[in-house]
């Protein structure tokens, strides 16, 4: 089944989002599934030592795959 060239550009719109905050150093810390999508928390810590978060909420089933694979990473450094 081929899908809409639409959710392609969600996904990479999304990936993107993630990529950037990866870029700066953030992680993902916790991961909240609902019915609205996946609710995707990302903290760093700054150069002062404080903790920043930020929240994606993600629509796309291929970035959720995507983050997951992150995860899987993320565990595998740790």
């Amino acid at each position: 089944m081929e899908r809409p060239m639409s959710h392609h550009k969600e996904f990479l719109g999304e990936k993107e989002k993630i990529d950037n905050l990866y870029s700066k150093g953030y992680r993902i810390t916790a991961v909240n599934e609902t019915l609205s999508g996946a609710f995707v928390e990302f903290s760093r810590i700054t150069e002062e030592k404080e903790l920043e978060t930020e929240e994606l909420q993600l629509l796309n089933p291929d970035t959720r795959i995507y983050f997951s694979t992150l995860i899987h990473k993320q565990q595998k450094a740790q």
